[in-house]
């Protein structure tokens, strides 16, 4: 009694310092899973009437899968005044009763509201776990443990915001990159993790909007299979920073999951680390060769390194299905 005692006021003192949220937000059901859907690349315009049909195909996704956490990885409302856009996304959660987070894209900021700006308004919102402290580059890094049924932390979820543009121009273009800010407060936030947790790294998913220049490696990866499509270029940032090599070194990072390039959602790995992509949620121009609109669905086990993950298209039809490590062992 006297350890667990210990253990909790340690971790209590973890969540304080590295911004985590409330220790009873997200825990792992009773048979032991914990269920995420990740959304992307919505690109909703509320007032152009642009992508409208993605609250339907969210709304049947849900209804099929009942995930305990909803992830919606970047360029969701992308218009000059984005509230009522993401009103109605707030709207379709609060009726499924289930709690929602926002990673931004490169295009979250390109009109009338800043990044914080966005940040503050979705903190107000129902059901909606974002709570951007802004102490390091980007509003949209948060850290949210998965509770095990003894009330520890069993697993992490690492959100972070990928940035939008190079902020190097005119000498290097292309899309944004995480800073070093971001880097190591990951590196500090998952040793300090891992410290609580005896020195054993927990397994941790991390999601994102622009795939790491890794993603491009992972497809052509001969030590492991690839499952999925890639039907555009894989757009990543021209400057490679290091999060992929701090992932590696801390252990606990398990599957990155990224939106960005609508017309790929493969599954790849590179030094055991699996880099995936979503499945787009709007309807493409091309209803018979481009990807269903869907959501790509997570499904964590307490105390093991190891998920299942499937493609939920619109309409009800489960694809892709597959488990981290062992369907992607050669």
């Amino acid at each position: 009694m006297k350890n667990l005692f210990i253990f909790n006021l340690l971790f209590c003192a973890l969540i304080v310092s590295v911004g985590a949220q409330p220790a009873s937000q997200l825990k792992f059901n009773g048979n032991g899973e914990f269920k995420i859907v990740q959304f992307t690349d919505t690109h909703v315009h509320v007032v152009d009437g642009d992508n409208l049909d993605v609250y339907e195909t969210i709304r049947q996704v849900l209804e099929i899968e009942k995930p305990n956490l909803v992830v919606l990885t970047g360029d969701i409302v992308t218009e000059e005044n984005p509230e009522e856009g993401f009103r109605r996304f707030s709207a379709v959660f609060s009726k499924a009763k289930v709690p929602w987070i926002v990673v931004f894209g490169n295009h979250e900021s390109e009109r009338g509201y800043d990044r914080k700006r966005v940040a503050d308004f979705l903190q107000k919102l129902p059901f909606c776990y974002n709570d951007d402290k802004g102490k390091i580059k980007g509003n949209s890094n948060f850290i949210f443990p998965v509770y095990g049924k003894e009330k520890n932390p069993k697993a992490l979820l690492y959100c972070m915001d990928s940035n939008d543009y190079s902020t190097l121009q005119p000498n290097v273009d292309g899309y944004g990159w995480f800073d070093f800010s971001q880097i190591e407060w990951y590196r500090n936030s998952s040793k300090k993790f891992t410290h609580v947790n005896k020195g054993i790294p927990l397994p941790a998913l991390a999601f994102f909007h622009i795939p790491l220049p890794e993603y491009k490696i992972a497809l052509n990866n001969p030590a492991s299979m690839t499952f999925g499509v890639k039907n555009e270029e894989i757009c990543s940032p021209e400057i490679n920073s290091g999060m992929f090599t701090a992932m590696l070194e801390c252990g606990d990072v398990m599957g990155t999951f990224v939106g960005h390039d609508h017309m790929n959602d493969y599954i790849g790995t590179y030094h055991n680390i699996a880099l995936a992509y979503g499945r787009i949620t709007k309807v493409m121009k091309d209803p018979v060769h481009d990807p269903k609109p869907g959501g790509r669905v997570i499904v964590l086990k307490e105390g093991q390194r190891q998920f299942d993950t499937w493609i939920r298209e619109k309409g009800g039809q489960k694809v892709l299905e597959y488990r981290w490590p062992d369907s992607f062992r050669k």
